[in-house]
């Protein structure tokens, strides 16, 4: 598969007066990338569906890899704000788990943007250009850590990065949010009530934290079942 190569600061331009000919060019080149990948989709393309010249790309952009780079990860939340804010130490355990449900679900109220996010995301793990690899080491993986550190705080325990049960429980409580995410084409056929609106998509994420709570508690009742000492059988009296 091809490559794209590293990040550049003078991969993104602005001015004032572009600002739609630019998300114009986002939002085409996300879509026709999702559809049909990196290296099947030219610039001309992009430029024709976003109603602009080709040449806006390279002001813009620099090319159509860093095209390519701002369509994967400028729609994306910033990492770094929000691993701050669900592991902020002066939050409860739902306060923590209320803000990074916020921020996994929260653009769902984007309605196709979203749709559009998740599907560049199917294709670029399908068809790799190296941006999933750059994905997981600056965005899943520090918010991953961020969640140990999260439920380590809250269940008392000290050793998370030798504790691979505190894994599953992070892996399966952010399972909850990558759950939703994927099959919402399915939730909006079978039931789309539960997300036609942004009152719903909060009341969902209400739920959810319910249901991690429920998680955490279930894992700390097992891991107090295992510690505790064996009961002893009472010895039978001779007859």
């Amino acid at each position: 598969m091809e490559k794209l190569p590293p990040m550049t600061d003078d991969g993104r331009k602005s001015r004032s007066d572009g600002v739609q000919s630019r998300e114009r060019l986002l939002l085409a080149a996300m879509r026709l990338f999702a559809e049909q990948g990196f290296a099947k989709t030219s610039t001309r393309e992009i430029a024709l569906a976003a109603g602009t010249n080709i040449a806006s790309i390279s002001y813009y952009f620099g090319d159509k890899a860093g095209l390519y780079r701002a369509a994967f990860t400028e729609p994306a939340p910033k990492a770094h704000e929000d691993i701050a804010a669900f592991t902020n130490p002066d939050n409860t355990l739902r306060e923590s788990l209320l803000a990074f449900y916020g921020q996994l679900l929260g653009p769902l109220k984007q309605g196709d943007l979203a749709r559009l996010c998740m599907r560049l995301w199917y294709r670029e793990m399908l068809e790799p250009t190296g941006l999933w690899d750059e994905k997981i080491d600056n965005g899943i993986r520090p918010a991953h850590a961020g969640l140990m550190l999260l439920l380590g705080r809250h269940m008392g325990i000290t050793d998370i990065d030798g504790d691979d049960d505190l894994c599953r429980l992070a892996f399966c409580v952010v399972g909850l949010a990558i759950q939703l995410m994927v099959t919402r084409d399915v939730v909006d056929a079978i039931r789309p009530q539960l997300l036609d609106s942004d009152s719903a998509i909060d009341t969902w994420m209400a739920r959810m934290v319910d249901y991690a709570v429920a998680m955490i508690g279930a894992e700390q009742a097992r891991r107090a079942a295992a510690a505790a000492p064996p009961k002893s059988t009472p010895r039978k009296k001779k007859a």
